[in-house]
């Protein structure tokens, strides 16, 4: 793949990093949760609450209440929708908005209380696919799990993708996640074992699903300048991406979102002067294990139609050549819709994952395949 060099140094890092402890947390609400992650991030970069010009929040619906709460009144706020795909999104907003100089210092604040508010992404009234409600939806798809489904049997039909393969992927992310005390399923469990656990929608069985849990996660971006003088070594944005599938096609589209995905792996290549060969690593949006599939032959990691065999070879595992969402990702960490991946980038960045940590990790890559595909580049360097 040919990657323009970039031109500029990155300009927007990553100072402070803070998350909950996950699962069922019944005590909390969205606004608790983000509010005990943001105090984690706070404290990890050494800096107050009035530190904080920008606020961008994610899940939490009441930002009045929020800032009301952190005793701030930030230059710049906003709230977004609760989709997963937010996650990246909500990051290339505070790039920008700091670029634009409405702001200096951003916190991005998430949380989730999912599993104990009883939310099923499934039913006749799933608030599911842009808030489009049941009546938008074919008789019995009203579920993330059936349309996966199709998708993933046309990829199986189309390339000979096999449950195996699918299984490869589960398994290599909980034996991650067996390294990771924070992470919600930490048992390991073989691929064998994986294909006698039962079916929720054929050919995803339960352990190709994401966790539904409880948690909150918060980041502190700020001016590259400004970051030099920070506790942590510095993580930059070095490169992101964004396009839309939403025109001409149902979802998911029938090309497994590829075009969009080598359109924003484009530009975060290009921006970051580098490509999937300069990566050290990878955070693949996990809902299913088939996006993992889709996402590593929509940003060029593998050929068209090969990504199953690819990684029976082992490719994602901590000792292959692109260990993969190293915490255990959203099918064994938890599901925190992106923003718990973004986290373990910038932990294996700063070189603080522990036995999870991947040797020298100068590019972490964090891809979505999603309505809105988004790719984020993660380094340690600014240029």
């Amino acid at each position: 793949m040919t990657v323009l060099k970039s031109s500029m140094p990155a300009t927007v890092a990553i100072i402070g990093i803070g998350n909950t402890s996950y699962g069922q947390l019944p005590e909390h609400d969205a606004c608790s949760l983000g509010l005990w992650a943001l105090d984690n991030a706070l404290l990890d970069c050494g800096l107050a609450y009035e530190d904080i010009d920008g606020l961008i929040l994610n899940r939490i619906a009441d930002y009045q209440r929020f800032a009301n709460l952190c005793g701030i009144n930030p230059g710049y706020t906003l709230t977004t929708p609760a989709h997963g795909r937010f996650s990246a999104i909500c990051i290339q907003t505070a790039v920008a908005a700091i670029q634009a100089g409405l702001a200096e210092t951003i916190a991005l604040v998430y949380g989730n209380n999912g599993r104990s508010a009883g939310v099923r992404y499934a039913g006749d009234s799933a608030p599911y696919d842009s808030e489009a409600g049941g009546l938008w939806f074919p008789y019995g798809m009203t579920s993330p799990s059936a349309y996966h489904a199709l998708t993933t049997q046309q990829h199986m039909h189309s390339h000979g993708t096999t449950a195996r393969q699918l299984g490869s992927v589960a398994s290599t992310f909980r034996r991650h996640a067996s390294l990771n005390p924070d992470a919600v399923m930490r048992k390991p469990f073989t691929v064998n074992e994986y294909l006698e656990s039962p079916f929720i929608c054929e050919p995803l069985r339960r352990l190709d699903h994401c966790l539904i849990n409880d948690g909150g996660v918060a980041m502190i971006v700020t001016t590259a300048e400004r970051a030099a003088d920070m506790p942590h070594k510095p993580v930059f944005i070095r490169g992101h991406g964004q396009m839309a599938s939403f025109a001409g096609s149902d979802f998911p589209p029938e090309d497994f979102w590829s075009r969009a995905m080598a359109e924003a792996g484009r530009r975060s290549y290009d921006m970051a002067g580098a490509g999937p060969q300069d990566m050290s690593g990878l955070m693949i949006y996990d809902n299913f294990t088939p996006t993992v599939l889709f996402s590593l032959e929509g940003f060029g990691y593998c050929k068209t139609g090969e990504s199953g065999p690819w990684v029976e070879e082992g490719h994602l595992t901590l000792e292959g050549r692109y260990p993969s969402n190293t915490s255990g990702g959203h099918l064994s960490e938890s599901y925190m819709q992106g923003w718990n991946l973004h986290l373990e980038a910038v932990r294996q960045v700063r070189g603080q994952a522990g036995a999870r940590q991947i040797a020298d990790a100068s590019f972490i890559h964090y891809m979505a395949a999603a309505p809105v595909v988004s790719s984020i580049i993660y380094a340690g360097e600014a240029k």
